[in-house]
């Protein structure tokens, strides 16, 4: 009897985690998944936007297949129709449940999250949301406004409560409803937080007193970045608090002062999200279903926090490309628990002092595309084929090799010589390619979030244990054709000499050989 899945996706949230080694952030309901999970510490998404991830690892198949680089094209009648992940479980006799941000709505899952192609039962949107960019927030003058940083009382906002409490809230439910029918299910949980606005109850920014919270390592634009390269964070700008700072555009900077309170209530925001992550945990340890589901937890991508002095997504460097991602597998991470015994007791994170640690560290570079193949591959399903070269015709296939090879040791070197037929050999070292478009060699008002016909250039990146390479090559969105003979910009970083990425060696020709090579 296979086992059933619980999917947790976060928006935006990148790997500030105590399991990631992060110092400051408060943590102890994932840390404790981690401390019975494999993690892996070099996981990138495809894309640093929130619908082209989504579908691309919801499908298997790179933004370049899904033809999906902005918000405004549902893939299975743009580009082929192809088969998703939760789909494949549902065919395999799963009951597939989709709760909170799971697919990006709107047009890119057909304004109906893929039902009923992908889900079992209409997915569930928490009501709360609707009032996420409604000006909640009470300013110091005691009116409301609509801010990026925006700690509330929950007592006072509207029906007295917020998405991702509404979203643990159903998913709870839907876990007693699975063990009473006895059905072997594939829950999907979409948190919002820490995505924009940065609204969450304002009780956890006692964890953060801002006199702790530091400035990022690097908040200055690097001299050698290429202007297409640079993001200008145009959302942000849009909230009320960050317009009446005036900034210029686009490089800023924001005030230091309100740089370390985005950070401050980042960092809150991951606290109240552990929170309803423990929440969730615990209710599948009472439902008695710890030791017969597997347990993913990810993000769609990351977030810059004053690194490069940029803000939000949208760009190719590892703050906004790198995730955390962990898998716990009973019986294969960890040992069974004995009958009625807890594997995930609730950590309250203003008590709670986590020293837990991963069971498994895995250094290997992944993608998130791999996704629906490890799952399968997990779950005892058959692997979904390798996609051919072109594969827009071909319904069910995958771009992204299964990684449940490096799930297996615990203490995890970096595999040298596992070979695979399907795939290329991982002699060849592994690589995460992630992607960008822009619609100018400059930054525009729109080069955050290019809507499909304004693309004239893409960025395509490559992300080994060594280093950071990206290309900003000629795009063509009528045809989606990228014309690598026309380089606009590249990019060059290695992980060791310049880990945070603010030195761009990519003119330094002593690379020549090295440089074919890549391309």
């Amino acid at each position: 009897d296979g086992l059933n899945v619980l999917f947790i996706v976060v928006d935006d949230l990148r790997p500030v985690l105590g399991c990631y080694g992060d110092k400051l952030v408060k943590s102890p309901n994932i840390d404790q998944l981690a401390s019975q999970s494999i993690v892996f510490s070099n996981a990138y998404a495809q894309q640093a936007l929130c619908a082209p991830s989504r579908v691309s690892f919801l499908t298997g198949r790179r933004p370049d297949t899904t033809r999906l680089y902005d918000f405004y094209s549902y893939w299975r009648v743009h580009a082929g129709n192809y088969s998703t992940m939760p789909q494949y479980f549902k065919e395999n006799g799963y009951v597939t449940l989709s709760v909170g941000k799971v697919f990006h709505p709107g047009v890119s899952s057909n304004y109906s999250d893929d039902y009923p192609y992908s889900w079992s039962i209409p997915p569930f949107h928490p009501s709360a949301e609707k009032y996420e960019n409604y000006k909640t927030c009470r300013g110091k003058d005691g009116k409301l406004y609509a801010n990026l940083v925006c700690p509330v009382d929950v007592s006072e906002m509207p029906s007295g409560t917020l998405p991702d409490i509404q979203s643990t809230e159903e998913a709870i439910r839907l876990l007693n409803v699975m063990k009473t029918n006895k059905q072997k299910f594939f829950l999907a949980v979409g948190y919002h937080k820490p995505h924009i606005p940065l609204r969450f109850p304002q009780e956890f920014l006692k964890l953060y007193p801002l006199e702790n919270i530091t400035l990022a390592p690097d908040p200055w634009v690097p001299e050698k970045l290429p202007s297409v390269a640079y993001n200008p964070w145009t959302d942000i700008r849009q909230r009320d608090d960050v317009e009446a700072l005036n900034v210029s555009f686009p490089y800023g900077p924001l005030p230091d002062d309100f740089q370390r309170q985005i950070r401050q209530s980042y960092y809150a925001a991951v606290s109240y999200l552990d929170m309803q992550v423990g929440l969730l945990l615990s209710a599948l340890d009472d439902v008695g279903l710890s030791n017969s589901t597997i347990i993913v937890f990810t993000a769609d991508h990351g977030w810059s926090l004053g690194e490069h002095g940029e803000w939000a997504k949208y760009s190719n460097f590892d703050v906004a490309t790198r995730v955390p991602l962990m898998f716990y597998v009973p019986g294969m991470t960890t040992s069974s628990a004995s009958q009625g015994e807890r594997v995930f007791p609730y950590l309250d994170p203003f008590s709670h002092i986590s020293g837990l640690v991963p069971q498994g560290q895995s250094k290997q570079v992944v993608e998130l595309v791999s996704l629906f193949s490890t799952l399968a591959e997990l779950a005892g399903l058959q692997v979904p084929p390798v996609c051919p070269e072109t594969s827009f015709h071909v319904a069910l296939c995958t771009e992204g090799p299964s990684i449940v090879q490096y799930l297996n040791a615990s203490e995890q070197k970096v595999e040298e010589d596992a070979c695979d037929d399907t795939y290329r050999c991982s002699k060849e070292e592994s690589v995460a390619f992630s992607q960008y478009p822009r619609p100018a060699d400059t930054p525009q008002w729109n080069s955050d979030k290019p809507k499909l016909k304004d693309i004239r250039i893409m960025g395509y990146s490559m992300r080994t244990v060594d280093y950071r390479y990206t290309l900003w090559v000629q795009f063509n969105p009528n045809n989606f054709s990228a014309n690598f003979e026309d380089v606009h910009a590249g990019e060059l970083y290695m992980v060791e000499t310049d880990p945070n990425q603010d030195y761009n060696i990519y003119s330094n020709s002593s690379h020549g050989c090295f440089f074919k090579k890549l391309r």
